[in-house]
């Protein structure tokens, strides 16, 4: 169902005072979000408030959610990196954002000045970078603009974006301008997931017309991937999960062929691989996360030319071992952040393609609840029941 592509502007009555609202906080690791009252804080300079009309759950935010408090986890915290917003004040220093204009908060920096932004070859930000993905608080001090609305206590900030909370305060480097002609809850996938696996088969790999592409790994991202190397033309799009109805529905994306590691016998994936696409998958995508993936998906990849791109983040700290040898013989692997977009470019370019019916987005929604219900959405994630579940911020919908 298309959502409405108008909001109302935000009464800027509030502009300067702090806002009190409901947001779901993650209070120890695990443990389910409860739905409080905070307080937040009007933007510093270079920073910019908004009012989230709706964000979705997405795996990195189960992964810090049961991480222990640490180098990059902290408690309590406001969780949520993919929504959709609205403009609701400004800080100093900001310039080209008004209030009430539509805003995606995106976890990846994009400054436009510093010497990776300015070049073609990276869309990792030398001067934001590293601060959005380890910090608690915003990017340029560090502190937070969350408080606990009845004691005061300070709540973390995630990734840049904390979107589990009617209102968030982001740093302009991490917010991207979008039209209202994409309804809002598509606009919302495109601020992480979808982009990062269309990226990672369009920008990362650049997958060609005619080409063989594997994705071991059929979330959200990996069937983003699907969709990617679809629209460059890939003729033979393979997927590897252990959940078989992930074929019926990456169908819809592109997928020709699935492989269910279960059901193959003594057969290794890149034995199957090899014997489907005449001696390996020009392209391989791991979009899991496991180092062991990483390494078969790299086996399955056609010796001479094949490439592996690593979408997956490893989170138990275990090393990829991949043979010299086999990278001698014209074989490659590499990473990609967001895909290898640059978000103020690319994002606009991706909602274009979606109103120009190339992209297809539609299918990646497969449940929406409220706020209040925030915890269902982490069940179904768990169950294996959804891609993407919207969560609507109240009156939003």
């Amino acid at each position: 169902m298309e959502k409405n592509t108008q909001e109302a502007t935000p009464p800027t009555t509030t502009a300067g005072k702090i806002i009190r609202c409901k947001a779901a906080i993650c209070r120890n690791p695990g443990e389910a979000l409860v739905v409080e009252e905070i307080e937040v804080e009007p933007p510093k300079a270079w920073e910019v408030r908004l009012k989230i009309l709706c964000t979705s759950l997405c795996h990195s935010d189960v992964t810090f959610w049961k991480m222990k408090p640490g180098a990059v986890s902290a408690f309590p915290r406001i969780l949520g990196h993919e929504a959709v917003g609205v403009v609701e004040s400004v800080g100093e220093k900001v310039e080209g954002w008004r209030e009430g204009e539509r805003a995606l908060p995106v976890f990846a920096p994009d400054c436009e000045d510093c010497r990776d932004c300015r070049s073609a070859k990276s869309n990792m930000c030398a001067s934001f970078g590293r601060r959005g993905m380890v910090g608690f608080g915003m990017l340029r001090d560090g502190t937070s603009r969350f408080r606990d609305g009845s004691t005061g206590e300070v709540l973390h900030h995630f990734l840049g974006v904390s979107s589990f909370s009617e209102y968030t305060v982001v740093d302009v480097v991490n917010l991207v301008k979008i039209g209202v002609d994409i309804p809002v809850d598509k606009a919302c996938l495109l601020s992480c997931g979808v982009s990062t696996g269309v990226g990672a088969a369009w920008k990362a790999a650049e997958v060609e017309e005619g080409s063989t592409v594997a994705i071991f790994g059929l979330g959200a991202v990996g069937l983003a991937v699907a969709e990617g190397a679809r629209m460059r033309g890939a003729s033979k799009i393979i997927g590897v999960d252990l959940n078989a109805d992930k074929f019926e529905l990456g169908k819809q994306f592109g997928l020709t062929d699935f492989i269910n590691p279960t059901t193959i016998g003594d057969k290794r994936v890149s034995e199957v691989i090899k014997e489907m696409t005449d001696g390996g998958a020009d392209y391989c995508f791991e979009c899991i996360g496991l180092a062991s993936l990483m390494a078969e998906a790299f086996s399955s990849s056609r010796e001479g030319w094949g490439k592996t791109v690593i979408v997956g983040i490893e989170m138990h700290g275990a090393p990829l071992v991949v043979s010299p040898y086999e990278i001698i013989r014209g074989r490659s692997i590499c990473g990609t952040y967001f895909g290898g977009l640059k978000p103020k470019t690319h994002i606009s370019l991706l909602a274009k393609k979606y109103l120009d019916k190339e992209l297809n987005l539609d299918p990646f929604i497969t449940h929406e609840v409220g706020l209040k219900d925030i915890n269902r959405a982490f069940e179904l994630l768990a169950e294996g029941q959804s891609l993407r579940c919207l969560i609507w911020m109240d009156g939003c919908k």
